[in-house]
């Protein structure tokens, strides 16, 4: 009988800010995470993000490499962070060469299920939850849909 190669989530490496909040089981690894933040129980948080001063990531919310997130942030349950677009066709198996960053500015609050490919977010925006955001947002607003899309400001 074959046994497979079992990796444990854990927390490694990574530079702390004071009063940082996690719950576990989480994956955080090789990141940086400001001070006063919170990250929820099955959270992955990759090599290289870094997190600003008072974000809340929620449960279940993954942020690959390459994303930096701003200060006073919320990150809601399940979100999602994509590093790989597929421009060959297919996934870029390890070749970080094709991966591109993410940028959110602060007081940026995405809402769950949200998927954010590499994009530049400007502060003070709202991502609805279950928005695609596939294109950088450079004006302050409320966003959602697939792909995301400003809302009217009376909404």
């Amino acid at each position: 009988m074959n046994r497979p190669e079992i990796f444990q989530a854990r927390v490694r490496d990574v530079d702390f800010g004071t009063g940082v909040r996690i719950v576990e089981p989480c994956n955080l690894y090789g990141c940086r995470i400001g001070d006063d933040c919170f990250v929820g129980p099955f959270t992955e948080i990759q090599k290289d993000v870094v997190i600003g001063a008072r974000t809340r990531v929620q449960s279940h919310s993954f942020i690959c490499e390459l994303v930096t997130i701003g200060d006073d942030c919320f990150v809601g349950h399940g979100v999602m962070f994509v590093n790989d677009t597929f421009s060959t066709g297919g996934p870029a198996r390890g070749n970080r060469d094709l991966w591109r960053k993410t940028v959110i500015g602060s007081r940026v609050s995405i809402g769950s299920n949200a998927t954010i490919m590499p994009v530049s977010i400007v502060d003070d925006v709202v991502i609805g939850a279950g928005a695609v955001v596939t294109k950088n947002i450079t004006v302050p607003g409320k966003y959602a849909g697939n792909p995301a899309r400003r809302l009217p400001a009376d909404r």
